[in-house]
């Protein structure tokens, strides 16, 4: 006994194959792989932290140690989270930044936390709200300074750090 199928069986199958490969798209892939999540389900999931974890591994680039011509190095704040990037310095080493978002302001605070200290103290070297900011600083102790922005806004943020003086990258700090 031969069965055939019909071409309404096969249209049915090919329109619920392309609702199913879609819904997937939306709610899994997206979020996991892009940190696009339009429904909210990736969050919730925690699928879009593994997009996170994949932007920030290739955040950090190949050069770690601090040079005479500035690094660029490229991180993206999650929507409404924040972020630290930091560097481990020696005292009084030096370092010149400039840093630019894509056009949102973030929450910053620029500050240091000594090296050994268990106590979770660290010292603010500037604070405030901007899409950008230029400067240097000479680190008053050993250990590791660096960026804390957060970003108010319901999409993410990203932001182009330029740095260049002596300093090695710790990157990322969860």
């Amino acid at each position: 006994m031969q069965h055939t199928v019909s071409t309404k069986t096969l249209v049915k199958a090919s329109i619920s194959a392309v609702v199913v490969a879609a819904i997937a798209l939306v709610t899994f892939i997206l979020p996991a792989e892009y940190n696009i999540d339009p429904t909210g389900i990736g969050n919730k999931l925690g699928l879009t932290a593994l997009a996170q974890a994949a932007e920030m591994e290739t955040t950090s680039l190949e050069t770690t140690k601090g040079t005479d011509e500035f690094q660029t190095i490229e991180v993206t704040v999650p929507a409404g989270r924040g972020i630290e990037y930091k560097f481990y310095m020696k005292q009084h080493e030096k370092m010149t930044y400039e840093w630019l978002t894509d056009g949102a302001p973030l929450y910053f605070d620029l500050h240091g936390e000594p090296e050994g200290d268990t106590t979770g103290y660290f010292e603010s070297y500037a604070i405030a709200t901007t899409n950008e900011m230029k400067g240097s600083y000479t680190t008053p102790f050993a250990g590791s300074h660096g960026w804390y922005w957060k970003n108010k806004s319901d999409k993410p943020v990203s932001v182009q750090l330029l740095v260049k003086g002596q300093y090695e990258v710790i990157g990322l700090k969860q």
